[in-house]
């Protein structure tokens, strides 16, 4: 357990404190913080997935928790690391670049988007991100879990491209907790812990149903007879 929590922290570590990072440095360059986050997940699931299935994001955790992918006692633990990962990032991060540089790290709502229109990006921008893990992670009759980091790096990239001049893209509560207790910055806290959740249940869930569940008949869909992934 312990050997997949320390992985949950180094995973949540290295996105905060790079994509955080790149957001400092770049002044919010859409690129470079689009490819800093997207890249750095993609590394670290490269790196850890074999460890602990690279969560890196307590909403992916939720998904696995609510399809029976990981025990509660598990998802605990992943939960902890991943909040305690990130926090330790922003806190270096403000260390380096003070106050209030740090606020560069902090996902928030562009000014005049309405807090419910916020919150429903945050969940299709999740969604996004939580299908492609299920697809190439989780499926072993989708993509080879060899890509599986590719895949799910890019779908963040994307994905900042899109929602982070809006609402910065977090998709994932851990991205905006950290930053937020080193900033001190609380506005709209909310909205990145409810959107990436919601979005995280529905796509697991979803595909869980869709396209992993068995089937009365025994068969996992209508299109193959392999076993189900997992």
């Amino acid at each position: 357990m312990l050997r997949c929590g320390v992985a949950e922290f180094v995973g949540t570590f290295t996105l905060i404190f790079i994509g955080g990072g790149a957001g400092i440095i770049s002044g919010q360059d859409i690129v470079a913080v689009a490819l800093a986050n997207g890249l750095a997940i993609g590394i670290m699931v490269s790196n850890l997935g074999h460890i602990s299935g690279g969560h890196f994001n307590p909403s992916i955790t939720a998904g696995f928790l609510a399809t029976r992918r990981i025990k509660a006692g598990m998802a605990g633990l992943y939960w902890v690391f991943q909040l305690s990962g990130a926090v330790v990032a922003a806190l270096i991060l403000r260390w380096l670049f003070k106050k209030p540089a740090i606020l560069g790290a902090v996902p928030h709502v562009a000014h005049g988007f309405p807090d419910s229109r916020a919150v429903v990006l945050e969940m299709i921008l999740t969604f996004f991100l939580v299908w492609a893990v299920f697809a190439t992670a989780v499926d072993e009759r989708g993509a080879f879990k060899a890509i599986a980091g590719l895949a799910i790096g890019l779908t963040i990239t994307i994905d900042v491209f899109v929602g982070g001049p809006i609402t910065g893209a977090a998709m994932n509560p851990a991205r905006a907790f950290g930053p937020m207790v080193a900033a001190d910055y609380w506005a709209n806290g909310w909205i990145y812990w409810v959107g990436p959740i919601v979005g995280a249940l529905v796509a697991a869930l979803g595909y869980e149903y869709l396209y992993l569940r068995k089937t009365e008949t025994g068969a996992d869909g209508p299109e193959s007879g392999e076993p189900a992934a997992g």
